[in-house]
């Protein structure tokens, strides 16, 4: 297979040789000196393992860093160019890009087509300069990148305001840069593991479409999640999404939905948010998995990183108490799924091992003087279960003899061996969370409330589905 242009094209944007930091500077809490601090302690961490170049006219070194005094003096090897300086001089340092032949550029300074007529000539000026000379520009009005595993880190806001997620197989793609820093700043919380982050703002150049064209080949990234306030250019968004669609899931989650949203859109990053009717029937013919607020789209796209697809859409449950069996039988409906009905071989092995007053059923109710033992029996009769595709498990670690490290053993073994998803729901406070941190750790998704659980699980079973229908055809 010919490797696609794109890779090549974009591959300095996350993997860069040397990167040129346009406007670093020493003053502390501007955004050229936080993105040459982001840099810096990844270089002294062994993480990036490229070379930094500071340009600045008006200073000779920063904390050791011999500065630059412009784009013409820099090293040959510089790949990577990030623009951190005000709007009116950017179109004079891009023309020194090109004579210096550096392919790759991040522009982060705002104050372009979003503020008006005005901004929109110097970017058409910009978006020429680069096409003549074969240059690639995420931005500009944007926080640009973050790679925890190359070190590659653009965004503009400190340590301290910050916190940066772990690396993962998730791949967050927006158009807002504040957006994209309490992303990655709720993650870091919730533990969710980010491989690539790309904030791209006003899109004058790279878009969703050439982004999602490059993670079809990045064989780190498992499941892609879009942020969208509107679309440029609607056939070249289409075709892409059709291609990566085919080989992992894209979850995107849509704003502008009502008319004061795109009105909002508009003005925010000069997007044209357009009709949402039209964008719902998109993601559905391109098999875009959309989601309904910024929880869902982490939920859904953990569930892709961490579990196998299913066969179905029939979903077993398994719980330790009734009540929380109750609401994840509702959200099945509610979502569209199907309860499985339970073969029976299945409920006479649970009745043969179950004290008379647990449940043999779909929801199984394992009851509240559980112990792990009796969830296994439950897991192990659900996995062997020919008529149940998916499976819900509801732990709640308060009941008193179940022993927490044997029960999250339990449920890494069978969520690893068997060939049905296995998504778990841990409802509770401080404490849960840490077991339920445990859990993931093992590989199984966690959710907080049974229907997120659920809803996640529907995600797996729409794409399962969307797949099924492309090998048919």
């Amino acid at each position: 297979m010919n490797r696609p242009k794109i890779i090549d094209e974009l591959r300095p944007f996350f993997e860069p040789k040397a990167v040129a930091i346009i406007g670093a500077t020493n003053k502390k809490g501007k955004v050229g000196n936080v993105i040459f601090e982001n840099f810096k302690k990844n270089k002294e961490q062994g993480i990036f393992k490229g070379s930094i170049y500071p340009v600045n006219p008006k200073l000779d070194e920063i904390e050791g860093y011999k500065v630059y005094k412009g784009v013409k003096e820099l090293p040959e090897d510089a790949d990577l160019a990030v623009i951190a300086i005000p709007a009116p001089f950017v179109p004079q340092t891009m023309k020194e890009i090109a004579e210096k032949e550096i392919k790759s550029v991040i522009i982060i300074t705002g104050g372009f087509g979003e503020l008006g007529e005005e901004g929109k000539k110097m970017e058409e000026e910009i978006l020429q300069i680069a096409k003549e000379n074969g240059i690639r520009i995420i931005g500009p009005n944007c926080v640009g990148i973050y790679v925890p595993d190359a070190g590659v880190d653009t965004v503009f806001l400190p340590d301290e305001k910050m916190d940066r997620p772990k690396s993962g197989s998730i791949a967050f793609v927006t158009q807002s840069g504040a957006f994209a820093a309490a992303m990655l700043d709720w993650a870091a919380g919730a533990g969710i593991g980010i491989g690539k982050m790309v904030s791209y703002g006003n899109k004058l150049d790279v878009d969703d479409a050439d982004l999602m064209d490059y993670f079809i080949y990045d064989e780190s990234i498992k499941a892609v999640t879009l942020y969208i306030e509107g679309v440029k250019e609607g056939r070249k968004f289409i075709e892409a999404a059709k291609r990566i669609t085919k080989v992992k899931p894209v979850i995107a989650l849509k704003s502008g939905k009502t008319e004061y949203g795109a009105k909002a859109a508009s003005s925010h990053t000069g997007s044209l948010a357009g009709a949402d009717i039209i964008y719902d029937a998109v993601f559905k013919q391109t098999g875009i998995l959309r989601a309904e607020d910024f929880e869902h789209m982490f939920d859904v796209a953990k569930a892709f990183a961490k579990c196998k697809l299913p066969k179905g859409d029939r979903i077993g449950i398994i719980t330790d108490g009734g009540g929380a069996g109750v609401m994840a039988s509702d959200a099945v409906a509610k979502f569209g799924l199907k309860m499985a009905e339970l073969s029976e071989k299945t409920i006479k092995y649970l009745k043969e091992h179950f004290p008379p007053h647990a449940v043999a059923g779909n929801p199984t109710d394992v009851v509240g003087d559980t112990d792990a033992q009796r969830y296994k029996y439950a897991i192990e009769a659900f996995v062997n279960d020919p008529n149940v595709d998916a499976i819900v498990i509801i732990v709640l670690f308060q009941v008193p003899l179940l022993k927490e490290e044997e029960i999250i053993e339990i449920l890494a073994e069978y969520a690893k061996k068997s060939e049905k998803p296995i998504v778990a729901v841990a409802m509770g406070g401080k404490k849960t969370e840490y077991y339920a941190k445990m859990l993931e750790d093992k590989g199984v998704p966690v959710y907080p409330t049974p229907e997120r659980g659920v809803r996640a699980m529907a995600g797996l079973v729409q794409y399962a589905k969307y797949l099924e229908k492309l090998n048919e055809e």
